[in-house]
Parts: C-alpha cells; sequence; structure tokens
C-alpha cells in the first residue's frame, strides 16, 4: 500500500478540515500535517523530510503573498509545493509556476479537482486548473525581476518577506536567532540582487510581484 506524507498549510481550520477530507479519501495510506500560519509550516517541512508534497496557501499569518512560497522552495527544493488559493487569476497562477510551485489549485474547486491535483503533483505533473492556458509574462520589469528573486538564498528570502510585513532588523534578528549586524549583510545582499538602492524600494519590488493578488 502506498504511504504518504502531505502537508496542509492554511491558516483556516474549516478549509484545513476540507483539504483533509480530500487527501483522506486517495488511495493508500496519508499521514497528514497541518500548519495554520508560516513559521510553523516551515518548521514542519523541516521536521518532515519525508513529506511528499505540501499544500500552501499564498495569504497566511507571517508571510507576505509569494515571498513564502519562493523562501520554501529555496529551503526545500525536494518538496513540492502546490499553491491551494481564493485567488486564481491567470497572473497569480502563473507567477505561482514561475515561482517554482508545482501546481495550482483554486479554493473553488470541487473535492475530484482537488484529488486529481495533488495527485498529478505526486505522480510528478504540473497541475494548473482547466481554465488557465499558460502564457507569458506580460511585463518585461516583473519577469526581470522573477529572475532575480530566484537567485535569492532561503534566508534572504525569509528576510525579503519579513521587510515585506514591515519588520525591523532588530526584530527580524530576533524572530531568524542571528545578529543585527547579519541582517544587515543579508539587506545589503538583497538590494544588490533586486538591483535596488534601499530597503523601501525593495518592499515596492516585492508588491509588484504580489499586485495580482490584491487586484
Amino acid at each position: 500500500m502506498t504511504e504518504r506524507t502531505i502537508i496542509i498549510a492554511d491558516d483556516h481550520p474549516l478549509f484545513r478540515g476540507a483539504l483533509r477530507q480530500a487527501v483522506s479519501g486517495m488511495e493508500g495510506h496519508q499521514t497528514i500535517v497541518e500548519a495554520g500560519d508560516f513559521e510553523t509550516a516551515r518548521r514542519v517541512a523541516a521536521h518532515h523530510p519525508e513529506a511528499d508534497v505540501m499544500l500552501l496557501d499564498l495569504a497566511m499569518p507571517g508571510v507576505s503573498g509569494f515571498s513564502g512560497l519562493m523562501s520554501l522552495r529555496a529551503e526545500f527544493a525536494h518538496l513540492p509545493i502546490v499553491i491551494v488559493s481564493a485567488t486564481d487569476d491567470p497572473t497569480t497562477i502563473r507567477r505561482s509556476i514561475e515561482l517554482g510551485a508545482s501546481g495550482f489549485i483554486s479554493k473553488s474547486s470541487g473535492i475530484d479537482d482537488i484529488r486529481a491535483g495533488i495527485q498529478a503533483v505526486l505522480e510528478g505533473d504540473v497541475w494548473t486548473p482547466r481554465s488557465y492556458h499558460g502564457g507569458q509574462e506580460h511585463d518585461p520589469d516583473v519577469a526581470d525581476l522573477i529572475n532575480r528573486l530566484r537567485t535569492l538564498t532561503p534566508q534572504q528570502s525569509r528576510v525579503l518577506g519579513m521587510l515585506g510585513e514591515g519588520l525591523l532588523n532588530k526584530q527580524i534578528a530576533y524572530e531568524l536567532g542571528v545578529s543585527e549586524a547579519t541582517i544587515k549583510a543579508h539587506v545589503s545582499a538583497i538590494l544588490l540582487k533586486l538591483k535596488v538602492d534601499s530597503r523601501t524600494q525593495a518592499v515596492i519590488q516585492l508588491g509588484k510581484i504580489n499586485m495580482a493578488m490584491v487586484a
């Protein structure tokens, strides 16, 4: 019998329950691990290196839009991540895939589609809603920005996400358990990679990626 470990990361208990029901109805034995915020999701992924897939909500406490996906994708390169989101416009789907997601499932999907999407990713495919027809990023500046964001290390991605949350260097250092000098070094590296001159400009750049989610 097939045994799998599936991480469900969503801050809404009712939707975690719906995903748990979908996963439980799949063939084989599923071990389900849940997380209600981003930091717990990251910790769970670290504690379960055997996990087969993570179902990740883009909007959770402790993370700003795509920065969570970027951070997890960089830190856990082996772990397929499926975005499960209520924001399911073509731009959000495309950027999710471009930033490393193995699939995208709309929260409006029926239980059969949710199962089909998870199964497809488990089999090594990339899953997107049937209504999504792909295409390229229309904004060349955003396409360039996505390529630059891909060069960030896992820690730099986390720091950028925290900058997006409005945290100061001292607060970020406390949250990550490192020195403030280390955070300053990360911020300097982020500015260099994003080709900007200040942390404010870096946050503005991150906002360009997340804009589709709030449109």
